[in-house]
């Protein structure tokens, strides 16, 4: 599967590798290309995964707020509810478009 952004690959992984929650597919960490994801102060914590960790995402000069996040310690109950670790594991939203 790849995360792509007006055509620039900037996240891929074999289907088997990426972890769905909720609606969402979440890349392994190693999978996201260096350079495209700039950490952002929105603060938000999920009430059962977690403390989110947001990244703008950049698209040539621009930078899109908060289009992909993470999870760098999911609580405990996260992990035993989705069945799988998703520690940094990175989920995208509307630009960036996660095809098959």
């Amino acid at each position: 599967m790849k995360a792509i952004i007006d055509g620039t690959v900037i996240a891929e992984a074999p289907k088997d590798d990426l972890i769905s929650i909720e609606g969402n597919w979440y890349f392994p960490p190693s999978s996201v290309k260096d350079g495209y994801l700039v950490e952002s102060a929105t603060p938000y914590t999920c009430p059962w995964k977690g403390e989110c960790q947001y990244f703008s995402v950049k698209d040539g000069d621009k930078l899109l707020q908060d289009r992909a996040w993470s999870y760098p310690t999911p609580y405990p109950t996260g992990i035993e509810r989705v069945g799988k670790d998703f520690s940094n594991y990175v989920a995208f939203w509307k630009e960036v478009k996660v095809i098959d």
